[in-house]
This record gives structure tokens, sequence and C-alpha cells, in this order.
């Protein structure tokens, strides 16, 4: 068993969460319980994970997608209002980090979609975009391989058909980012999703663009830093993946 505020404390200093300019706060979103014992991990806070973690005994629920985003409704109504009624019913503590798991060098979403596409040596190129320049050329179809093998679905593959031996990528909805990917040489662009603009931009841009799911591409960050916590702490940990086309 651990401090709530000592395991949060490590993860903002970790993450260095404080250095990002966020679309939501980082960190302790909700209050709950000041001792925790178990740990449940999973991509968004949403109200079947609440329950999950509910269900599983859980103090802490760690998220990368958790509450009260820049531009939302105010009111504490209807979803918004069931899911913190749960929460705060069951004493449970939410913790959620955004671009902070996005960017970190070794537990970070970008870092880990690497590790597991079998790019060892990526790394930043241009904000949170990564890459990595390959000795050997793969074919498209053999980079979908590897994405299928490391998210667990086909990814969408739009634009042309030609070696890739400088490939880009960025997890969650970050199509709008291919053209910072073609500028930086790439042949290949890696994300979660796709816009119908994407399309136009690879075939114009000269870019193979694959989309491999935004909850898909995010299952790494929020797994990486459950597990970092549970050997550091007394604590036990269940990342709860909750399958989402999207």
């Amino acid at each position: 068993m651990a401090e709530r505020d000592e395991i949060v404390s490590y993860c903002d200093e970790l993450l260095d969460a404080d250095a990002f300019e966020d679309y939501c706060p980082n960190g302790l979103q909700v209050e709950g319980k000041r001792r925790v014992d178990r740990i449940v991990s999973g991509v968004t806070a949403s109200q079947a994970l609440v329950d999950a973690a509910v269900a599983a005994g859980a103090d802490l629920i760690l998220v990368h997608h958790g509450y009260f985003w820049r531009g939302e409704p105010a009111p504490v109504v209807g979803m918004k209002a069931r899911r913190l009624r749960a929460l705060l019913g069951a004493e449970m503590n939410l913790v959620a980090y955004h671009l902070p798991l996005d960017a970190h060098p070794e537990l970070g979403n970008n870092r880990r979609l690497g590790l597991g596409l079998g790019f060892g040596d990526g790394r930043p190129i241009t904000g949170l975009v990564w890459g990595v320049d390959l000795d050997e050329p793969l074919a498209p179809d053999q980079l979908s391989s590897r994405i299928e093998q490391a998210v667990g679905r086909r990814a969408l593959r739009v634009g042309p058909e030609k070696a890739l031996r400088r490939i880009a990528w960025c997890t969650g909805a970050a199509q709008g980012m291919i053209d910072q990917a073609a500028a930086a040489g790439c042949e290949a662009f890696i994300s979660g999703e796709i816009s119908e603009q994407t399309l136009h931009q690879a075939n114009e841009l000269d870019i193979s663009y694959f989309a491999a799911g935004h909850h898909a591409t995010e299952t790494f960050g929020v797994r990486a830093l459950g597990e970092a916590l549970a050997e550091r702490f007394d604590v036990q940990h269940t990342f709860i993946n909750l399958e989402n086309p999207a």
C-alpha cells in the first residue's frame, strides 16, 4: 500500500507534467482514498472503465484520456454526473496524463509504439512526431503487417505505393501532423485516426499514411506507467483494455 499523493507527485515529476500546455489538467483529477493498494489503468475514463475498476477493488484509476477538457460544457449533468458520482461513491482516485504520456522518452505512447513496431532506435524528429531511418526499406504491406502485430488490428492505408525508408509516427488523433512528417522527408506516417482530407494530403505530399486506431495506438503508455508504478510502490496494477474500433 502506498500514499496517493506520493504516487501522483512521482508521476508529475517523472512525466514533467508542468512543462506541457495541454487540453486538460494532468495529474490528480478526482480525489479519492488517501491510501492506494490497487491501480487499474486504461486508455479512457469511460463509465465502463470506472465500473470495471470498482468491480476490481481498485483505489486509483490511471488513464490517458481523463476529464475536464478545454471547451467542454461546465455543468456536471448527465454522463459527466454519472461518471463522477461513481468515482466519488467508491472513493476512487482518477489520475490522467495526456500529452506528457505521449512524449515521455521511455514510457510514452510514441516510444512504446515504436518498440512494438520493431523500431528500437526511434526518436523524436519534430515536436511529438517520432521517426526512424531504416537500413533496409519496407514495402507498405510489410509495414501494415508490423502495425497489425503491434496494435492488434489492420491499419487503413492511403497514399502512394513506394518503398519506405524513413517512417514517422504519432499516436492518437495526430493525422494533421502528416505535413510535418512529409516536410521531414518521411515516406510513411502512422497515427490513430484519419480525416477526409488525409487521403488528399497523402497523395499530394507523396507520403503513405496508416490509420491504426486512436485507442489502439494509445494503449502503450498508460500500461507502461502502471507497470512502472507497481514496481516502484507497494501496489498492484491491472491494465484493462476496453476495445474501441476508433
